[in-house]
């Protein structure tokens, strides 16, 4: 044993090869696998894994090629367990399979070939070199073929064609022992003659060689963009518009089929490789003319836009996701939601306010800033992820600071904002409400809001009346439901109650939620309106308040900051939501004599509560920044402030370096220090945080008879409140276990109270939208056509709108 295996080498050092294998056979052994192996390294007082452990470990079943074994491999590496020990466990387990997998194999790839990509006429070298105990031998394959009279470690082309792009793999023996390498890619650009006789080798380093070119179409012809780069290995692309990732859009060439006037703007790529290296293409503009081409080829002929074409004056969208609750469960989707929208309407030119976990006076005053921006025509839509109920006909969205239980003087009305976009003459409103509509208990508040018959409101719930909306578990971050389904088909150039109702139908296949949450839509829209529909300003519009925006989304510039011992630090700033600042540190120049040197920021105002262990992390992941991570540079200290809301001055803040000298014997560390103001960031603009104002929508979203500022009292005794995944003496625990979840669903659901609710297909107890646990699946439906209290004209209204089958 000590012969053939390093004992004293980490787990954590497995080689990914040998951790797939390892894993395949503990996962599917009954009787020597990964829980047999749980018990006996459990009995182990080293490597001590729990009950809890082994649970967590279970759960990873649920997940798309989730492991059990790898998470239990994981968890011994992390306590410090070594090969030996794992040599010794696999023994006492008698799982002889999995001990061949530690053995070193009699056959070793050394080298494996690198993809790379490169222009014809250059030569191609792939490399794959490997060890055994008797001579190798080599055959190169080009997909499924053989290269001919490829016998060698290495595989030379020269020159490279074009018709030599494609994937490669090395097939090496040793006896009879067989090993393929990884699959390289070799990608071969066409670069006019100029170019390619100035291009010499690089060494790897990546160079953009093809830049798109700026085209002006006309709607219904196709749009081809392309770009290239060279380089080992081979380069990765994302194509953006209007500073926005494009879904999907990660090859060389991009293409549109069928443009329309949503499809014009400034499109370049990011091109990057897996050294770390990242670069962009030229900026183009892609012009859209507002004629038709009929025809198909040469003879094309055009003729001029319809007349009845539709379009915008403006098109602004107010996005909220509040999922960190102070008094009720949190949430988990709402952020991933709300990034994922964010990224898809700006596509659609639509200036887009994201929000995350704003209080009651925030949400107040974002709704104002937002109706600031509205206009005769504009096309306004509101999206909110989080706790909600519906009374009465009328949605309630529920801030983080809501007390338990609330009540409407405590949150949002959605239908008073519909009012109020309404007196503002917009020419579309959408409103989509990822939230339960489950009825509020506690609120007996009848509302009163009289609203226009206007032909252009189209409503988008998440889920039907007095029913629950849901978010799935993972260890990651997802969407929810609704948002998972709504993203593939937001940017279809379709009247948006075609596209809605598309995603219902691709709901309702959804196997984890048949039955338990269905899209409802409602609408009033006579015209056939969509999202990609073209911005047309009106006349005489006032753009003083969409200037105001602008300035609100404005990212600080980027600087670097001299020290007196000759260092230089750059200091960088990404958004990762309007109220979301990243703040990234870089050492730019160390001085030679400087042994050790780095920066980071701190002295931040209190108003933006930041935890002092989630600043300056080597990995944007550890600071919570897991969505905009691909897209910040590397090898910085990453630090993330949220709830710039509630910044009430200009945010200055301390950058602080330290270093150490080769010629200080003591190796003391030496501090120097600079102040930094960078204004108000993004949304602390607009002064968020401030009192709500004298004709705030706090008129309109309150009702007649509830107070300004109704202090919410407990519930009496028969109200009681239980925690989540209640306490109650007659709850069934076995109905809540992991295990029995996992046996008949694909993504296990998690509970939200007045959110997204808990369920799964053997539901337990449910819980009301104000925090009550409920003993029955469901409370009495009160549609919103029954209630004698509401305005005649309003139930003409709810009336008047088209309820979408599912």
């Amino acid at each position: 044993m000590s012969d053939s295996l390093d004992r004293s080498t980490k787990i954590s050092s497995l080689k990914e090869p040998v951790v797939k294998k390892l894993c395949e056979l503990l996962d599917k052994s009954n009787t020597q696998g990964w829980r047999k192996l749980g018990e006996i390294v459990g009995n182990d007082r080293r490597f001590k894994v729990s009950s809890d452990d082994m649970e967590m470990c279970s759960l990873k079943v649920l997940e798309l090629d989730g492991s059990p074994s790898r998470m239990l491999l994981r968890l011994m590496g992390e306590r410090g367990c070594t090969m030996g020990h794992l040599f010794d466990y696999l023994q006492t387990l008698g799982n002889s399979d999995a001990l061949q997998c530690l053995k070193p194999s009699a056959l070793q790839i050394l080298i494996q070939p690198q993809s790379v990509a490169l222009i014809s006429g250059h030569n191609l070298r792939l490399s794959c070199h490997a060890v055994g105990k008797s001579p190798v031998q080599y055959q190169w394959f080009k997909t499924k073929e053989e290269v001919p009279n490829s016998f060698s470690p290495d595989l030379v082309k020269s020159p490279v064609h074009l018709k030599d792009a494609g994937f490669y793999i090395c097939r090496v023996n040793c006896g009879d022992v067989c090993e393929f390498s990884q699959w390289a890619q070799v990608d071969v650009l066409n670069v006019t003659m100029s170019y390619s006789q100035s291009y010499h080798s690089l060494e790897g380093r990546l160079k953009v060689v093809i830049q798109p070119q700026s085209q002006r179409l006309h709607v219904g012809e196709t749009l081809q963009l392309e770009c290239g780069a060279v380089g080992r290995p081979i380069p990765h692309y994302q194509w953006h518009k209007n500073g926005v990732p494009i879904p999907n859009a990660t090859k060389r060439r991009f293409t549109i089929p069928h443009v329309m006037q949503g499809h014009r703007g400034r499109y370049r790529c990011e091109i990057s490789s897996s050294s770390t290296e990242r670069m962009w293409t030229n900026e183009v503009d892609i012009v859209i003319d507002d004629v038709y081409a009929i025809g198909g080829g040469s003879s094309d002929f055009f003729l001029n836009s319809i007349p009845d074409q539709l379009n915008a004056t403006d098109k602004v969208a107010l996005l909220i996701g509040n999922l960190s609750y102070k008094n009720h469960p949190q949430l988990k989707a709402p952020m991933v939601d709300v990034y994922d929208l964010t990224n898809l309407l700006r596509q659609l030119n639509f200036k887009v306010v994201s929000l995350l976990d704003l209080t009651e006076s925030e949400m107040r005053n974002a709704v104002d800033e937002f109706l600031l921006l509205l206009h005769k025509g504009v096309y306004g839509l509101l999206y909110y992820a989080g706790h909600g109920y519906e009374n009465y006909g009328n949605s309630f969205m529920v801030p983080v600071d809501a007390p338990n239980p609330y009540r409407s003087a405590n949150c949002l009305c959605v239908q008073s904002i519909l009012k109020l976009m309404q007196e503002k003459e917009t020419g579309l409103n959408v409103f989509l409400l990822d939230m339960c509509r489950k009825r509020n208990v506690h609120d007996d508040s009848t509302p009163n809001i009289v609203l226009r018959v206007t032909a252009n409101i189209v409503f988008g719930y998440a889920t039907c009346q007095d029913a629950e909306a849901f978010e799935l578990s993972s260890s990651g971050f997802t969407n929810g439901v609704f948002v998972k389904f709504l993203k593939k088909r937001l940017l279809d150039d379709e009247k948006i109650t075609v596209v809605l109702d598309r995603v219902a139908e691709d709901m309702g296949q959804f196997d984890a939620t048949k039955g338990k949450q269905a899209l409802e839509i409602r609408s009033s829209l006579s015209e056939r309106r969509a999202l990609t529909d073209p911005i047309l300003p009106g006349d005489g519009t006032d753009h003083t308040h969409s200037r105001q925006w602008a300035k609100a989304h404005e990212l600080p510039e980027s600087m670097c900051l001299d020290f007196d011992c000759g260092a230089q630090i750059k200091l960088g700033f990404a958004a990762e939501f309007s109220n979301v600042l990243v703040i990234y540190t870089h050492i730019v120049k160390k001085p030679a004599d400087m042994s050790f040197c780095q920066a980071h920021v701190t002295d931040f105002s209190q108003d933006l509560d930041v935890d002092p262990k989630e600043m300056n992390r080597e990995t944007p992941e550890e600071t919570g920044i897991y969505l905009l991570s691909s897209s910040l540079p590397q090898h910085c200290l990453y630090t993330r402030l949220s709830s710039l809301q509630k910044l009430k001055e200009e945010l200055v803040f301390t950058v602080c370096l330290q270093g150490t000298f080769t010629v200080m014997d003591d190796g003391d560390t030496v501090h120097w220090t600079k102040s930094i103001s960078i204004g108000k960031p993004l949304i602390a603009r607009l002064d968020l945080h401030r009192a709500m104002r004298r004709n705030s929508c706090l008129q309109t979203c309150m009702m007649p008879h509830s107070p300004s500022h109704s202090p919410c009292h407990s519930p009496g005794p028969e109200h009681h409140l239980y925690p989540h995944y209640g306490q109650h003496p007659t709850q069934d625990y076995n109905r809540l276990s992991p295990q029995h979840h996992c046996l008949d669903v694909y993504e296990h659901l998690q509970g939200a109270v007045g959110g997204r609710g808990e369920s799964c297909y053997d539901i337990g107890p449910t819980y009301d939208s104000a925090g009550g646990l409920s003993s029955s699946p469901g409370r009495l439906s009160i549609p919103i056509e029954a209630s004698d209290d509401i305005n005649e004209l309003q139930t003409v209204f709810i009336n008047s709108l088209q309820f979408q089958p599912q």
